[in-house]
């Protein structure tokens, strides 16, 4: 997608959400407490491309604008969480157990993936739900993120899937909690794509834009 478009997209996005807010007047329910955790970190830099590319920067970087996003372009509405802030290596039990200490009401874990085959391309939610509630809460969070990078920046939706992942099972209190990898890193195009600063600006507002619908704020 060239830059134009993708311009063209987040300010339509941005737009939207602006409008959404207007509509919703000045009295605002008690905020929603949301824990984005990026990927990996430290010497852990996650897929790596040929090139340098590395997992651990693109999760950093597109949960790093969700926070600039929701404090700046849409008037704060969550209370927004990240598991690390800085390059650094955060063990999988201390990122659940921020979600517990907080009662957070989403935990969503941002990942890239990486395949043999390279032509795989498109965006993976993962669930691990501890209920009945919890798991239709969690694929409805996923969908509604894949289907906001699908419908407004053309990434391919691979679908809602069950993962053994540790920061899923272990992460019971949460309403919502999901992981989400983002595109194939193993894939040239996709790789490029999501190392952009103005491409993780646009997932992170779909990303964004999409908690904020499931919540129905």
């Amino acid at each position: 997608m060239n830059t134009l478009n993708q311009i063209t997209l987040l300010l339509f996005s941005l737009v939207f959400l602006n409008f959404s807010y207007t509509q919703n007047g000045k009295d605002q329910p008690k905020k929603s407490i949301v824990v984005i955790d990026p990927g990996h970190g430290g010497k852990d830099a996650g897929a790596t491309t040929r090139t340098g590319i590395k997992e651990k920067d693109i999760a950093l970087g597109i949960a790093s604008k969700i926070v600039v996003l929701n404090n700046k372009l849409v008037e704060n509405p969550l209370m927004l969480f990240l598991t690390r802030y800085t390059d650094t290596l955060i063990s999988l039990g201390d990122r659940t157990q921020l979600a517990k200490k907080l009662k957070a009401d989403i935990f969503i874990s941002i990942h890239c993936n990486q395949a043999i085959n390279r032509t795989a391309s498109g965006t993976e939610v993962f669930i691990h739900p501890k209920s009945e509630v919890q798991a239709e809460e969690s694929a409805y969070l996923g969908f509604t993120i894949q289907k906001g990078l699908a419908d407004i920046l053309g990434i391919n939706n691979r679908g809602v899937k069950y993962g053994n992942f540790q920061v899923l099972r272990d992460n019971y209190n949460s309403n919502a909690t999901v992981l989400l990898e983002l595109g194939f890193l193993s894939q040239n195009d996709e790789a490029i794509y999501l190392s952009k600063e103005e491409s993780q600006s646009a997932v992170a507002l779909v990303i964004l834009q999409s908690i904020i619908k499931f919540l129905g704020l």
